[in-house]
């Protein structure tokens, strides 16, 4: 019976550092070959091990060590092939010693990432929070439009809060496009920010809009280049309107 994916998954470091047993190297390997997952772990470790490799500065060793390095291998070079098997053993610690720190670093880079991650997750949520407590709260249900008749999304907005967007059944983004979510006054589309679905079309964001912003008469939702524009230019894929007395 193999081992559960959560448990494969912990080998990837392991397994890109090369410090797996026989046993668990085939296991991780046969497990490898059929699970995205964990093959995009590996692929995203690999880069580390690289920086790992050069991030610690070369240092010249004291003049007791290099004489003492130099004797052996003047005292060696009547040997075959360089070192015997018992020399090679004398270096096992030193690279067991590397391999516990490269992990080490790799663990402690994926928890200030995590633990950045959640703190912006908090951030987010404390003012989406905010918005849906606002005395000026305005809600605009939007319909999708003829290029996406499926589409729904809703947007809470606050003048002085700013506005949580929440969308269903968007079609899957093309390359080199992203959404962009607009609030549109009486004087001109403001752009609110920037979203990009999941894989079944719904994405949840929050954004602070300008506070000097005229109301929206309405908020749109348009397919344009990545990375924005300043004024409207793809299809409208969501438009809905304020409701009254909401």
């Amino acid at each position: 019976m193999s081992a559960p994916h959560d448990d494969l998954k912990a080998n990837a470091t392991g397994y890109v550092l090369g410090i797996l047993d026989a046993g668990e190297r085939l296991e991780f390997e046969a497990h490898l070959a059929g699970c995205g997952e964990c093959a995009a772990e590996v692929a995203s470790l690999r880069p580390v091990i690289g920086v790992l490799a050069t991030a610690v500065s070369q240092v010249s060793p004291r003049a007791e060590v290099r004489a003492r390095v130099l004797g052996q291998v003047i005292g060696s070079r009547g040997e075959s092939r360089g070192f015997t098997p018992q020399r090679g053993i004398g270096w096992l610690p030193l690279a067991a010693a590397v391999a516990v720190a490269a992990g080490a670093a790799i663990y402690a880079v994926r928890v200030h990432q995590q633990v950045a991650d959640l703190q912006g997750q908090l951030v987010q949520a404390q003012s989406a929070t905010s918005v849906l407590a606002a005395p000026d709260l305005a809600r605009i249900d939007l319909q999708g439009q003829m290029v996406a008749p499926d589409a729904r999304a809703r947007a809470l907005w606050s003048r002085t809060r700013g506005l949580v967007f929440s969308a269903a059944n968007l079609p899957a983004l093309p390359a080199g496009k992203v959404y962009q979510v607009w609030v549109v006054t009486a004087q001109a589309p403001v752009s609110a920010g920037l979203l990009v679905p999941d894989v079944s079309g719904g994405g949840t964001a929050y954004y602070m809009t300008p506070q000097d912003i005229g109301a929206p008469v309405a908020v749109a939702v348009t397919l344009e280049p990545a990375g924005g524009v300043p004024a409207p230019t793809g299809d409208r894929y969501l438009v809905g309107t304020p409701t009254p007395g909401v």
